[in-house]
């Protein structure tokens, strides 16, 4: 398989700003020191996991929560890096991201943000916990085409929901 793509951290600059609120203020270096860069478990994996650097808990009203990764994907052209949540998580709890699959592009890259991507999951179960350290969701890398006739010219600046009218 030929490598088409490199994790990065984005800045700590970058992560400052897209910090949750509900963290504490005075623990973003080290949050961000304790970000993983995402990697398969085994030989045959097609997935990235995606590690989580703090506690994640679903409860009562609070059943989705948006994952700041701190984490970025330099992409080749032709190639797109797809997010799905861990088919267990899946399984045991409901567990799904808010918009089906994260679709990252090769061009988000060089967005405003550094291509921070941000990962929104909720869940169907009201209690449990994800521990700091545990792989959360999978990235799988799939190439795409384009029509003969594609003539897209715009360029990316901003992040969710940028290219729409």
């Amino acid at each position: 398989m030929p490598p088409i793509a490199l994790f990065q951290k984005i800045s700590l600059k970058q992560f400052e700003l897209d910090y949750p609120d509900f963290l504490p203020h005075e623990n973003i270096k080290t949050a961000y020191n304790s970000i993983r860069l995402p990697e398969r478990a085994t030989v045959g994996s097609a997935g990235y996991d995606f590690f989580t650097y703090f506690p994640i808990h679903f409860s009562g009203l609070n059943r989705e929560i948006i994952i700041p990764t701190g984490l970025r994907a330099k992409i080749d052209t032709g190639w797109v890096l797809s997010i799905f949540p861990r088919s267990g998580l899946g399984f045991k709890y409901g567990l799904a991201l808010s918009n089906t699959v994260g679709i990252i592009d090769s061009d988000y890259f060089f967005a405003d943000n550094e291509g921070h991507i941000k990962i929104k999951l909720k869940a169907d179960k009201k209690d449990f916990r994800i521990e700091p350290g545990a792989a959360f969701c999978q990235g799988i890398f799939l190439p795409f085409g384009i029509t003969k006739d594609d003539n897209a010219a715009g360029i990316r600046t901003g992040g969710f929901g940028s290219t729409t009218l």
